[in-house]
Parts: structure tokens; sequence; C-alpha cells
């Protein structure tokens, strides 16, 4: 009897274990229309979302150059991370979106020829297509973005561009663009050797971090609650020290944060947690 009693305890304890994870879908795909492929994406679902009915924030988590929609499940362990995160009270259960950047074309803008809009996919296609998907609370202050390398740079457009949309962004060794217009010019007609001087110029000033924090009205200062992360040895210490700068110069509220690193995973797992954080508290009141 003692033994069946301890069998028994054994199979309740694994089964509430596993009830406490959560669960990620990684070969997840839509269809787009604007860049005429299919589109694929990982998701996180929180560990209650099975049991419960209500909706859930969402976290758009981009990946960095070279990898895909996989890279933050594979290399970033976002499943251990974020599920013990829920579970020591730092951050509140989410869902999380990773979408792929790297399928044909590699980037999260709008190509300057204006034959790849993978921007405008999106907010036009993605976000409305998951969001309709699964329980999603689609209003902006239950919205976040973050992102390393490449995803950091795209997730700094993202909220430059859309501050009515997310309630946080956290760029981590974010790629800001060009420093100057003169390094864009040299970057953009080694590519394009016929592009015009003017369609340079305007593309720098959309798709420029720093240039973009230089224009944010006075009115829209606190609009995105920003967190900044960036490792002293790493190769894009610069244009985030930068954006650093800016942002205090134009009296910006955000959090910048230098620890001891590089620009590799073990810095970006680090960072996870204090990520997830950092946008529950935007997910909640305070």
């Amino acid at each position: 009897m003692k033994i069946v009693n301890y069998t028994f305890l054994l199979l309740l304890l694994s089964t509430i274990t596993f009830a406490q994870s959560g669960k990620v879908l990684d070969n997840l795909s839509l269809p787009s229309k604007l860049l005429k492929s299919e589109r694929k994406y990982a998701i996180y679902l929180p560990p209650d979302y099975a049991t419960s009915e209500r909706s859930y924030p969402v976290l758009y988590l981009l990946h960095g150059a070279g990898d895909n929609h996989t890279g933050w499940v594979q290399f970033g362990e976002v499943l251990n991370i974020t599920d013990k995160a829920i579970r020591d009270g730092l951050a509140t259960p989410m869902i999380i979106v990773m979408p792929d950047a790297d399928t044909g074309r590699r980037g999260y803008f709008n190509d300057v020829k204006g034959d790849w809009p993978y921007e405008d996919f999106f907010f036009q296609e993605l976000m409305p297509a998951v969001e309709k998907k699964f329980r999603i609370k689609t209003e902006k202050r239950f919205r976040a973005v973050a992102g390393l390398s490449m995803g950091g740079g795209g997730s700094f457009m993202y909220a430059l561009h859309h501050p009515e949309l997310f309630s946080s962004a956290c760029p981590l060794s974010a790629y800001t663009g060009p420093i100057t217009l003169e390094d864009a010019r040299k970057n953009m007609q080694k590519a394009n050797p016929e592009i015009q001087d003017s369609t340079i110029q305007n593309y720098f000033n959309r798709h420029n971090a720093l240039a973009l924090i230089d224009k944010i009205p006075d009115a829209q200062k606190k609009a995105v609650r920003w967190y900044i992360d960036c490792g002293d040895d790493d190769f894009l210490f610069e244009g985030n020290s930068l954006a650093h700068i800016a942002m205090r110069k134009k009296e910006i509220p955000h959090e910048f944060r230098i620890r001891d690193g590089a620009h590799n995973w073990t810095y970006w797992r680090d960072s996870l947690p204090s990520v997830l954080e950092f946008v529950s508290q935007g997910f909640h009141q305070y």
C-alpha cells in the first residue's frame, strides 16, 4: 500500500510540474501577400494558456542576423527562462511571438528599392494574424517589442515608428543604423550604384535610430518605456551609447545598461530575464 501511495505521489508531482511549463510552437506560418511567400514564426505560450480562457499581453521578440524564428528558442532558451521568470514572480504570464526575418531576404525594414516591404508585413499581416489566432490583448499597454542585434534595430525602428502600438521597447546589442549620413551614403551606393541621394537621405532619416530620436516631439517623449542593454565589449557599443546620449539630451526617460560581455548568446540569455521583468512592469499598473 505504501508503494502504491508513493507511486501516486510521484505521478501527482510530475503532473503538477508539467502543468507549470509553458509551450513553444516553432514551425508556425502564415501567407504574406506583401512578401509573396509563406512566412514562418515561433510562439511561446505561458503555462496556464491551455487551462484558462483569459487573454494575455504580448512580447514580440526579434532575432539577429544569421538566425531565424527559432533563434530565441534554440539558443536563447526562451522556454526555460520565461517559465522560470513567471514562476519566480519576476514576469507576468505573457505570449511571446518570434517572427522569421531571414527567409529569402534578411532584415526587419522595408527595402530601399521598395520590393521587400518587411515592416509593412509585420504591422499589416503578422501582428493582426497572430493577435487574432491567439488570445492576445490588443491594447498598446499590453504590447511590447524586444530584440537582439539586427532585431534590436528592429525594436528601435518599430517603437520609434509606432509609439502608439508599444508600451515598452527593449533593444539589446542593437544595430542602430549608420552613425552618419555619409556612412549611409557609402553603404547604400555600394549596394545600389544608381540610387539617388535624396532617396538615401530619406531612407536614413526613416531608418536611423539617432535621427529618429532627435525628431521625437516633446509630447511623445514618454510614449514608450525604453530599456537599452549592450555589452562593454560589443562591436555595436558606439551606436547604443550614442542612442543613450541622444535620449539624455532630449530628456527621454529610459534605462541604459552596460554589462560585462560581448555580442553573443551568453550575454543575451542573461539579458532576457530583465527584459521580461521590464515589459511586465509596463503591462501592470504602476
